[in-house]
């Protein structure tokens, strides 16, 4: 088994995000991951968080997550994150997810088979923590956000996974401050270029400030 696109899912996910985000100045983050977790239907999303952090991109995988089914957990490095996080959620009107408090390098060896992962470059831990990561044997998306403000220049995923994942694809977008993103294939699996072979689809995101369009072919 892998992950497997569903654009219809992704498409109805992107719309309730869109929704739910009308309050954000600057949302397009929170509606291109939530329309990824879903149309990869994600079933463990995973997300690091910390004080002072923008809360739409939560907002974005806990409606991706109504629409897989999947579970939705937030890590948190203390207890003043995780007051404040599950304060922002309860106002946004969405239900807090999971929150695992404790320095996120750690916190997350205990979370497995994650096959949807979001962490914050800004933070100096973000590569250790994927490094970490108990990725899931159907594959995993991994997105780095405010990945144009990252100091290591030299950034490069088969160098943080360590060669312990096949790379099957990755692209860099300049949605919101920068989205890293990687698909990892399947565990088992083939080369990449077999397994994205007859597969692949397009897949648009319109970023709604500046009309600009990103199509990527996934």
């Amino acid at each position: 088994m892998k992950l497997v696109w569903s654009p219809e899912t992704a498409s109805k996910a992107y719309i309730d995000t869109v929704k739910s985000c009308e309050v954000f100045d600057e949302s397009s983050v929170a509606e291109l991951v939530s329309a990824m977790a879903a149309g990869w239907n994600a079933q463990l999303v995973v997300e690091t968080w910390s004080r002072g952090g923008a809360i739409a991109a939560s907002i974005g995988l806990s409606v991706a997550i109504h629409h897989t089914g999947g579970r939705h957990i937030c890590v948190v490095p203390d207890e003043d994150s995780r007051s404040e996080y599950v304060e922002a959620m309860d106002k946004s009107g969405q239900s807090p997810p999971e929150v695992v408090v404790g320095p996120p390098e750690e916190a997350i060896k205990g979370v497995e088979e994650i096959d949807f992962l979001v962490v914050d470059c800004r933070r100096n831990d973000f590569a250790r923590i994927l490094r970490v990561a108990k990725l899931g044997h159907r594959g995993a998306v991994l997105i780095c956000k405010n990945a144009s403000s990252r100091a290591a220049s030299d950034f490069r995923w088969r160098s943080v996974l360590d060669g312990k994942s096949r790379i099957v694809r990755s692209v860099f977008l300049p949605v919101g401050n920068g989205l890293d993103i990687a698909h990892v294939g399947a565990a088992g699996g083939g080369s990449g270029s077999a397994a994205g072979k007859g597969q692949s689809r397009w897949f648009k995101h319109i970023n709604r400030q500046t009309g600009e369009e990103f199509v990527i072919r996934r």
